[in-house]
This record gives C-alpha cells, structure tokens and sequence, in this order.
C-alpha cells in the first residue's frame, strides 16, 4: 500500500488561500480542454466558428447563468480550445412565490459552478460523440477575482476580442514555439 506523502503528491491550490468563493463579485474564468485539443470550432478570418462541440460547450455556458439565479453570465466566448468567461456572483438571498415564504438559497462556490459546467457539457458532448466517460477539460481552471471596474472593463474587452488575438494566444497550441504577445496582453493576465 502506498502512503500518503504531502511534498511528493500534493497538488497545490491555485486558489486564494481563505478566500470566500461564494462572495458576491466578478471572476474571470479560462477553461482549457483536455490536452489543450482544439474541439469548439476554428479563428477564420478573426472570427470564432462553432462547430457542434462548441455550440455544446455554449449552450452549457447559458444554462449555468439560468440554472443558478445568483449569477450573471457576464461576456464570454469560446475558442478553439478554451473558454473565457466572467461570471458574477450577486446577491440574491431568497426565492418564494406568492403563497410561500421566502427561503435562503445557498450559493455554490465558483469551484462547484464550474464544475456544474464541466459536468454537463462533458456529458453532452460524449453523448454527441458516442464517447462515454472521455475527459474534455482539464482537471482544474484559471480564475482571477475582479477587484474593480477598470480590471473588469479590460477583462470585458480582451474576452471580446480574444478570436482577433488567436494566432497570438497562449492557448493556441497550432502557434507552437513562435507565439509573441504584447505587454499590454502579458499584463492583462497577470491584472
């Protein structure tokens, strides 16, 4: 039987350390695929073109905005082989209809959300695929917590524009060695 060994088998967290994943704010999201496999489609002429994978991948990215009423799906697209999304998390406490009394809804943390997504757009598309049980995303994701509106107005305008950037993009694996980005992009994913 092997032992538990923290420094050899640990995965660190790339989460702020005792932060509140259900506060109320904005968070920036990446979601790579599995082995960073372009699935959702291609960047043709700058523009981003689904294919039925990434129409999935979309649909499933709407319905969390839908399924959880704390939640707005703020902008988001999907590339080739990755999702960026703001999600924002606000304060809604109770739901109730006319006749009951209102009730706390407990708020999922960004984790659990995620995770709700990965899910059902995994199931959804191996059920397309015929490929039950294969993996599409990664095992973790990236997220940065959007602290003011200027941070979330840049944020606003890389997501939009991200298929322009494509054949810059750290995410495009087809760049290979050769990718060259600029600062003001360098900086925006450290913001």
């Amino acid at each position: 039987m092997m032992t538990y060994d923290p420094d050899k088998r640990h995965r660190r967290s790339i989460r702020l350390k005792g932060y509140d994943y259900t506060h109320v704010g904005a968070y920036f999201v990446t979601i790579c695929t599995q082995n960073r496999e372009c699935l959702f489609g291609e960047v043709v002429d700058g523009e981003m073109q689904l294919n039925e994978t990434g129409q999935v991948v979309a649909d499933c990215w709407q319905w969390l905005g839908k399924q959880y009423p704390y939640i707005v799906m703020d902008e988001w697209t999907v590339m080739p082989n990755h999702l960026h999304g703001i999600i924002v998390i606000v304060d809604k406490e109770c739901r109730g209809g006319s006749r009951t009394a209102p009730t706390e809804v407990k708020r999922k943390p960004l984790g659990r959300l995620i995770g709700a997504f990965k899910t059902i757009s995994t199931k959804r598309i191996n059920e397309m695929r015929g490929t039950p049980g294969e993996s599409v995303w990664q095992r973790n994701y990236y997220e940065h917590i959007i602290r003011d509106e200027e941070t979330l107005n840049l944020i606003r305008q890389y997501v939009t524009e991200n298929h322009l950037n494509w054949a810059l993009d750290r995410e495009n694996t087809l760049c290979g060695e050769t990718k060259h980005r600029t600062t003001r992009q360098n900086n925006l994913w450290e913001v």
